[in-house]
């Protein structure tokens, strides 16, 4: 694992939110989904899967199962048949199945916006249960994923050893007006500019301001 940079003051950290901001005033998830339900569903079978992949798979998934009920009613079976492309696929089906289950059985069908509620069902963790929250309900949950956890520890925005601390140093530093958009736009940083193998730093609209040792010419 590379060296993490030190955390960066108030500051730095305002001005590089703002060129964020300024470069992309709305990011979005890249993930689709047609309600919050099939927002679950696609961060679930997300994990360890590119979302370009997820999406190919449930384009057509979604428009036949886009509630629980409805994906009950597709069964494991077929389910299993719309997602065997992603990474995974057999305990994600079965995960989905199991919180569609749990969703009508005990919240009528409703998704819970509560992060204890989401986590409680199968297959959604803490960073799934963030996302949802960020981006269905609008709050400023911190959902780090590979890309985070290494735009936070390489440009010293948001250092720490585990997923939870730089969770933390994403909420204890960035300012609050940048909060709601944070995770996005330190996902497609991370994704489109620095990349593990090959971080593109001549490019980069932050370069002036990130304590990554390393830059490439």
């Amino acid at each position: 694992m590379e060296k993490a940079s030190k955390q960066l003051d108030y500051h730095t950290i305002r001005a590089i939110m703002e060129r964020f901001q300024e470069a992309e005033p709305e990011p979005k998830g890249e993930l689709e989904h047609l309600n919050v339900y099939t927002l679950v569903v696609a961060v679930a079978l997300s994990a360890q899967a590119t979302d370009a992949g997820v999406n190919k798979a449930t384009r057509a998934l979604f428009q036949i199962a886009d509630t629980p009920q409805k994906m009950l009613d597709l069964g494991l079976e077929g389910l299993t048949e719309h997602i065997k492309t992603i990474g995974l696929f057999r305990q994600k089906a079965k995960n989905v199945i199991k919180l569609s289950q749990i969703l009508v059985d005990e919240y009528d069908g409703v998704v819970p916006n509560s992060r204890a509620a989401l986590q409680s069902l199968p297959g959604v963790g803490r960073k799934t249960a963030n996302v949802v929250l960020n981006m269905w309900w609008h709050q400023p949950a911190q959902a780090v994923d590979t890309h985070i956890f290494r735009v936070g520890n390489r440009t010293g925005i948001a250092p720490g050893k585990t997923v939870e601390a730089v969770e933390r140093a994403v909420e204890d530093n960035i300012p609050a007006d940048f909060q709601l958009h944070a995770h996005h736009w330190l996902i497609l940083h991370g994704r489109y500019h620095c990349k593990a193998r090959k971080p593109q730093c001549r490019t980069c609209i932050i370069r002036d301001l990130c304590e990554y040792k390393d830059k490439t010419e």
